[in-house]
């Protein structure tokens, strides 16, 4: 059974001996295999430090793409051609064993299987790796202790599937060999080699913007923050030092630089404005946090709305001077 060997996905490279680089981070593989009946398998595989991904795969040539120049860390070229050969075999094996017992194990088409496997780091020091299968988004059986493990909720489907994955003791033993030893030497040769790349800092951009009405005496106000990295960021609506309830966040997206965009809203009545301010902290800061106050935009709306009628009037009493001119002519 060569899927049972999934760590190897995440443990073929050399690891490196820099444990100060990150105190807490992840590394994990994502595989996701959808069945849509006998003949017609759809794959998705990807490699994730933390929530930036560092790996994919191309399908149809059946070779590994490495997203970061430092995502090979120090990997022969032999070692590169033996993973690719090992993710081939893998899918393959994937193929036949969820199709020859999709039946037994009452799996109906089409169901979708995921699987996850990597290892951890806290306070610097490796935590034993993971891995974990999923049918229908639902967790279905687990590996620990050197046994593979059905989850509760998985009925019989998933005591059958351990059953099957438990036969052979062997390949328990990679298993475990490599998610507790070989991964966390991959995680920490990873972290060593990204280091400039993971440690970099850019500064946020925040504007403020009034979005679509909800309510005749109601305004929607947006803080709009974009170009930060790394990804964690706190942002809110603030009242001199008070949090503002209601305030609601958008999901942190990103853009096509590497860098993260995030909206913060807050849903107010209009004579409730006053004194609002859109506070952001994040790491490259220096421990200065950004401060849009709602009246500075208001401000300048005023300044412009000053300046633009007198100068709208000034034209206009140019063009008539110019027509009466033109008549006494």
């Amino acid at each position: 059974m060569l899927f049972l060997q999934l760590p190897l996905l995440a443990v073929l490279l050399p690891g490196g001996n820099n444990e100060d680089v990150f105190q807490e981070q992840i590394f994990q593989i994502i595989h996701t295999s959808s069945f849509y009946n006998r003949s017609w398998t759809q794959s998705w595989s990807s490699g994730w430090l933390g929530d930036l991904q560092t790996h994919g795969w191309e399908s149809n040539s059946g070779r590994i793409i490495f997203l970061r120049p430092w995502s090979k860390g120090n990997f022969s070229k032999k070692e590169m051609t033996e993973m690719e050969g090992f993710f081939r075999r893998l899918f393959i094996e994937l193929y036949h064993i969820f199709h020859n017992y999709a039946s037994q194990w009452k799996f109906e088409y089409p169901f979708v299987v995921q699987m996850a496997a990597g290892c951890e780091l806290h306070s610097g020091k490796a935590k034993e790796g993971f891995v974990w299968f999923a049918y229908q988004g639902s967790d279905l059986l687990n590996f620990q202790n050197y046994s593979w493990l059905p989850s509760p909720k998985g009925g019989t489907g998933a005591q059958q599937v351990c059953g099957l994955f438990n036969q052979d003791p062997v390949v328990k033993e990679i298993t475990h060999r490599h998610i507790s030893d070989t991964c966390p030497r991959f995680l920490l040769g990873l972290l060593d080699a990204g280091k400039a790349d993971l440690q970099r800092q850019v500064r946020p951009e925040a504007w403020l913007s009034i979005g679509p009405n909800p309510g005749s005496d109601h305004r929607m106000l947006i803080c709009h923050v974009s170009g930060f990295y790394p990804k964690p960021i706190w942002a809110m609506w603030m009242r001199g030092e008070q949090v503002q309830q209601g305030t609601q966040q958008s999901d942190v997206l990103p853009n096509a630089d590497g860098t993260w965009y995030l909206r913060i809203y807050l849903n107010v009545e209009t004579i409730e404005r006053s004194g609002l301010s859109c506070r952001v902290r994040h790491s490259s800061l220096g421990g200065k946090d950004i401060i849009l106050y709602l009246e500075h935009q208001n401000s300048v709306g005023l300044i412009i709305l000053a300046v633009m009628v007198p100068l709208v009037l000034l034209i206009g009493l140019a063009f008539w001077f110019r027509k009466r001119w033109t008549h006494c002519e």
